[in-house]
């Protein structure tokens, strides 16, 4: 079975917006986390959803304000 591509455009159902920004975003977060894991590196990630809210990552306590 092949993953079909999908069409890179802006989501106009609201609530089908939200669900795939929650998705992709705890997807983003574990590929962070795996990329200062096994690379040993320091890493620091800031998003924000279309309502503002922030999300932070961080893989050094010394990174998070």
């Amino acid at each position: 079975m092949v993953r079909q591509k999908i069409e890179i455009k802006r989501i106009d159902n609201l609530t089908a917006r939200q669900v795939t920004f929650s998705k992709r975003r705890r997807g983003l977060f574990k590929k962070a986390q795996e990329l200062a894991t096994l690379c040993d590196a320091e890493l620091g990630l800031i998003v924000f959803s279309a309502t503002g809210k922030l999300f932070s990552f961080s893989s050094s306590r010394y990174l998070m304000y």
